[in-house]
């Protein structure tokens, strides 16, 4: 079954940096798709922070089964109901990329809990992430490491949760290292932290860094039935073993807050 992938771009430096423009004439979003989109398994397509609801209507992300998210200088400008909207589908388990700076994301940071705060540098100097757990499916086809040779530098210590498993340990030529590529789970929904992606350098047209997009699509796309988020009051007439009810209760039908 064809997996459908939404990369969602922020699409501001694209339209205000020459560099970027250079690099990214459609947009980052634009060649994030087309590098998924060289994957039959995989139809990907891509919104912008300017598209209305931010591009991701109720009706796009319920055709979505993995969202990338790609986000730096307009975190703000993203509305919080389309991030409460994203995090309901994400818990129901749509699968979620997040990609280089989206790690100060709002939905990042919701689903985290923490600030996600880290150490930068840019500087153009070396990255080498290399693979710390080679029998994960996101790694399959890069080999030891990936070589970036011009990059932004993201240091230790990333303030993220613990994560459910670490891929990706960056070495940088500056001598900071720092863990590029993290794995959680959220209610039904999987989630890859990816660190590479700096607007100013060509890092998407990478073919090793493509073929763990595509693999980290495959690797976070829903599995099993949908939870659907609800806390139903269950009377004691339809409990599966009889119930004898004892003293009173502190909800009652029809008061505030029961339902």
């Amino acid at each position: 079954m064809t997996i459908k992938a939404t990369v969602w771009g922020e699409n501001v430096h694209e339209r205000t940096n020459a560099v970027v423009a250079r690099l990214y004439p459609d947009g980052m979003h634009t060649c994030i798709a087309a590098g998924l989109n060289e994957d039959f398994e995989i139809e990907a397509r891509s919104v912008t922070l300017q598209d209305p609801e931010h591009g991701l209507t109720e009706e796009v992300l319920e055709d979505t089964d993995v969202l990338l998210w790609w986000g730096h200088a307009a975190h703000g400008e993203v509305s919080d109901a389309i991030v409460d909207r994203v995090q309901a589908r994400v818990l129901q388990g749509m699968g979620l990329l997040v990609l280089h700076s989206a790690h100060y994301s709002k939905i990042f940071k919701r689903l985290m809990g923490t600030t996600c705060s880290l150490k930068w540098r840019e500087a153009g100097e070396r990255e080498r992430l290399w693979v710390v757990n080679p029998g994960h499916p996101i790694v399959q086809g890069v080999g030891d490491y990936i070589e970036l040779p011009h990059t932004e530098m993201y240091g230790e210590p990333f303030a993220v949760p613990n994560p459910d498993e670490v891929i990706f340990i960056s070495a940088f030529e500056g001598g900071e290292v720092f863990r590029s590529g993290l794995t959680y789970r959220r209610g039904n929904g999987k989630i890859f932290y990816f660190r590479p992606g700096h607007e100013t350098y060509p890092i998407y047209h990478d073919a090793k860094v493509r073929r763990v997009l595509k693999n980290a699509v495959k690797w976070a796309r829903p599995e099993g039935s949908r939870w659907i988020d609800a806390c139903p009051n269950v009377p004691p007439e339809q409990a599966p073993d009889p119930v004898v009810v004892k003293g009173e209760g502190l909800h009652k039908p029809g008061e505030e807050g029961f339902k």
